[in-house]
């Protein structure tokens, strides 16, 4: 069953009120425009009968017309042969082809206003049916939203982002041993060389040379102080 029973109550309708009671907005958006699109088409297609009506009749008066003047023609005729009888059956038969085009013509006023009422229909339409559309990608949007969000959640709370991190440990476990390992293997090194012992009696000459300097210039300060006193 529709949500709506004719196109007036689609015009009516407040696509937000419908939303705001629906126990699911998304499905419930999808049926008021798919049941919009039909009415539109019904609409259009109502409307597309009316015009072709429209020129059905317009066809016909064309026809009346030739007709009345044909009759015009036979009641000349008539009267040139000095038959005013037949002169006025013609003109009778001319009046009945003018009264039906006259009605022909009020039918197609009649059209007229149904066309321009479905015209205004068929705007009113299709501003609803765009009202409900862009509802509905501000419907998807925020769903899409919530279920990128939801994924995010999942993602950094879930089990797999632990397993992720708890394997991480691991590498770095092996990584440790791999340094460590690398570490044992300069432990218990043999006697070291001739060019090791001779560099590091180099580097003890430079460390008792910076030693003496050291002391000369502690000694320099201590005796510059004692002069200063005794002054």
């Amino acid at each position: 069953m529709g949500i709506f029973s004719r196109t007036r109550d689609i015009i009516a309708a407040n696509v937000t009120d419908l939303l705001d009671k629906a126990e699911d907005p998304s499905k419930m958006i999808r049926m008021i425009i798919m049941e919009m699109e039909e009415t539109l088409v019904e609409v259009r297609a109502s409307a597309a009968r009316t015009i072709a009506d429209q020129k059905e009749m317009r066809r016909q008066i064309t026809k009346l017309d030739r007709v009345q003047d044909s009759w015009v023609e036979k009641a000349e005729l008539a009267l040139s042969k000095s038959r005013e009888d037949l002169a006025k059956a013609a003109l009778f038969e001319k009046q009945k082809a003018a009264d039906l085009a006259d009605q022909l013509k009020t039918e197609i006023e009649v059209l007229d206003d149904a066309l321009r009422a479905s015209e205004a229909d068929i705007a009113k339409l299709q501003n609803k049916l765009r009202e409900a559309r862009t509802r509905q990608n501000a419907i998807m949007t925020r769903m899409e939203s919530a279920q990128n969000r939801t994924r995010m959640r999942e993602m950094y709370a879930g089990p797999k982002v632990d397993e992720a991190f708890s394997r991480f440990d691991v590498l770095e476990r092996h990584a440790d041993l791999a340094e460590g390992e690398a570490d044992a293997l300069s432990l218990g090194a043999g006697p070291k060389s001739l060019d090791d012992e001779i560099a590091e009696l180099r580097n003890a000459d430079k460390v008792d040379a910076e030693l003496e300097a050291l002391k000369a210039s502690l000694a320099r300060r201590t005796n510059g102080g004692d002069a200063k006193q005794e002054g």
